[in-house]
């Protein structure tokens, strides 16, 4: 007997969902969530923008216009009747099969692998001694939508599983004795929020098409938004039923768009002109060309043309390459929209007979013509913004820009970052997943088994219910197992830290070299820091006083920026800068207690405004707690005092001179070493 066909979980089931239509603004979103309705095979889309820009919104309001789907009775791999999967876990199937609507499956950030995979039933396996499948959210997502909200924040080793089966088409499950293949094609929507950290160039590349949102700027058009909403609160059917004409003229339009996708014709010079475009901005392997060329022909669908044309290569390649140009993680997206211009005119066709010198300006390129930029295209509603429409980030104010500019230099250019040395909190933590410090986690490698029933250790739990069948009068197949026998997982892995930098930005370190190499060398630990995904803070001192320049947090882009822009000059208040951080890690410790602190400070030792650094270095030893510190020693010259390292000895720090500060100068070492014994 087939099973049952599961409730998919994290559904969302409400009466009534905002209308994808009555969202204000946004065209750049709701022309790629379009893109998508009618070719999944896009790949789906990343949405990055602001806080509070109806980014979920406008989403989940998506499902609600896809065409529904027609699914086998009782598999719960949503099988098509007329095509299933010969490999589905649940087959044979047989009868008609039955219509249902298409699912928007959520992905909670705080998920587990087997949620999103799936895995051995246990209560089956315990209860009934058989060994059976349990599926996860990518089965209940498979020809639907899987929706991320806060993708940035899902852990690595999901985002993984989830990119896989999105580019694959299935999910692969090997674990607990159980090996199962069924198809997991689903619309992927994630959205994030920059601030909070970015998604590694590889996970980015995974995703077809990236928008960038913000919030208008128009009072007008705020008033609306705030309006509309206002209106849904007070009575969501009521709001609903209003744009009901125009919900079902969308969906009927996206239907239409599907049923013509298979006869657009993608013509030499429209491919030509992708791979050249995708060549001029060098992107990364080939990913781009057959993302752009499957969005071009899903936008020629959309408006009902037979052929792609350059307007749709132009919009396809603004909407599938700005994420894929990034050659550095502290490098924001974007395209340059009139080298993009010039590349399509440089391979689009040529003029089939030369215009006569005397026609005046009716040509290709004249205003009649329909090669530029304003050309077709932009019809409802995928009308696009105008060129240069990326939002652009809003001015700060200067490090320290409440002291005295008299001895204050220009800002100095940083050194190319570099590989730096590997700098670990000593001890095993249990803070968030990441890839610098040793930790106890629900994710790495199983290593032992304790008692407990947060994710369940199988083997170890058998184990300890097998001695005791006998005396608790076992009769049947399924084992008799009670709460004092669950054994759960003890997994070794690996967390992100809190990297707090103080940084000596007085006069002591205005020459420019010197100052081009202390940058170079917060830039490499703050890529590291992107790459083990720690949080980050960034403490100046310089004049009179210290100042937190970077509260903690995830985005290291945010802590690259104002380093760039750190002026130096004045005195050199050495205990307002330990003082700062006393104050930061104690603050920290309360909002995240599990999360453990390393602290870099990078200075000269010099001290030559305020209390002496002796007395405020044994407070800030204090405030680490089970945290570590590194002492980067800035001095340099033929004669040191060496004051660096005696404020390394008071923190209890590791301390590094600049100039071994890399990966590669601490191997020359080691290999000095050796050679010398």
């Amino acid at each position: 007997m087939p099973p049952a066909e599961a409730t998919p979980p994290r559904e969302r089931g409400r009466a009534a969902r905002y209308p994808f239509s009555a969202v204000v603004g946004m065209a750049d979103l709701k022309l790629a969530l379009l893109i998508n309705a009618v070719s999944p095979g896009v790949g789906g889309v990343l949405v990055r923008g602001e806080k509070g820009t109806a980014k979920s919104t406008i989403v989940r309001a998506l499902a609600a216009l896809l065409p529904p789907v027609a699914v086998a009775d009782g598999c719960r791999f949503s099988c098509d009747p007329q095509a299933p999967d010969p490999g589905c876990p649940d087959a044979p199937h047989g009868g008609a099969g039955r219509e249902r609507a298409a699912r928007l499956v959520e992905l909670p950030v705080g998920a587990s692998e087997d949620r999103l995979t799936g895995s051995l039933d246990i209560e089956r396996a315990l209860t009934e001694g058989v060994k059976a499948f349990e599926p996860g959210l990518l089965a209940a997502a498979h020809r639907g939508v899987l929706y991320v909200d806060e993708v940035n924040l899902l852990h690595d080793h999901l985002v993984d599983l989830l990119l896989d089966a999105a580019a694959m088409g299935e999910s692969h499950v090997e674990r607990e004795g159980v090996s199962v293949r069924h198809a997991a094609r689903f619309l992927l929507v994630g959205t994030m929020n920059p601030e909070e950290g970015e998604l590694r160039p590889q996970l980015l590349d995974r995703f077809g098409l990236t928008v960038e949102v913000a919030a208008t700027r128009d009072p007008a058009e705020r008033a609306e938004v705030v309006r509309r909403r206002l209106r849904f609160e007070d009575d969501p059917e009521g709001f609903a039923a209003g744009w009901a004409g125009e919900e079902a003229a969308l969906a009927g339009r996206i239907a239409a768009a599907r049923d013509r996708l298979p006869g657009v014709e993608l013509t030499d010079t429209a491919l030509r002109q992708i791979t050249a475009v995708c060549a001029s901005f060098e992107v990364d392997g080939l990913r781009a060309d057959l993302v752009t060329a499957r969005a071009a022909i899903a936008l020629a669908a959309w408006h009902g043309r037979a052929a792609v044309d350059a307007d749709d290569v132009r919009t396809a390649a603004r909407l599938a390459l700005p994420h894929r140009r990034r050659r550095d993680p502290f490098d924001a997206p974007g395209l340059d929209r009139q080298k993009l211009d010039e590349v399509l005119d440089e391979h689009g066709d040529p003029d089939p007979e030369p215009e006569p010198p005397d026609d005046g300006p009716g040509g290709p390129d004249g205003p009649d013509g329909s090669g530029g930029p304003d050309g077709p295209g932009g019809g409802a509603p995928g009308d696009l913004p105008q060129e240069g429409g990326e939002p652009s980030e809003p001015s700060e104010p200067s490090v320290g820009s409440g002291q005295g500019r008299s001895s204050d230099t220009e800002p100095a250019s940083a050194d190319a970052a570099y590989r730096p040395r590997l700098f670990t909190v000593p001890g095993v933590g249990a803070g968030a997943p990441g890839r610098r410090s040793k930790a106890r986690s629900p994710y790495g490698r199983v290593s032992g088994a304790r008692p407990g029933a947060r994710g369940l250790h199988l083997t170890a739990t058998l184990r300890a219910a097998a001695p005791h069948q006998v005396a608790r009068g076992r009769a049947g197949q399924g084992l008799v197992v009670t709460p004092d026998d669950l054994r759960e997982a003890v997994r070794d892995g690996r967390e992100g830290n809190l990297v707090l930098f103080v940084v000596d930005a007085s006069g002591s370190m205005a020459a420019r070299k010197r100052m081009r190499a202390v940058k170079g060398a917060v830039l490499s630990l703050l890529l590291d820091a992107y790459q083990r995904r720690d949080k980050v803070g960034l403490i100046t001192f310089r004049g009179a006083d210290a100042e937190l320049a970077l509260p903690p947090t995830s985005s290291v882009e945010a802590g690259a920026r104002r380093l760039e822009r750190l002026p130096t000059g004045g005195r050199t208040p050495l205990s307002a800068g330990l003082l700062r951080a006393a104050e930061v890690l104690r603050v920290e410790r309360l909002r995240d207690p599990a999360r453990r602190p390393l602290l870099v400070v990078v200075t000269d030792g010099r001290a030559t405004h305020g209390p002496d650094p002796a007395r405020t270095a044994g407070l800030l030893a204090g405030a680490l707690g089970s945290g570590a510190s590194v002492v980067v020693d800035c001095e340099s010259g033929p004669v040191r005092l060496g004051l660096a390292g005696a404020l390394g000895a008071r923190l209890g720090a590791e301390v590094v001179h600049l100039d071994r500060l890399g990966a590669d100068a601490l191997a020359g070492v080691v290999r000095d070493a050796r050679s010398v014994a």
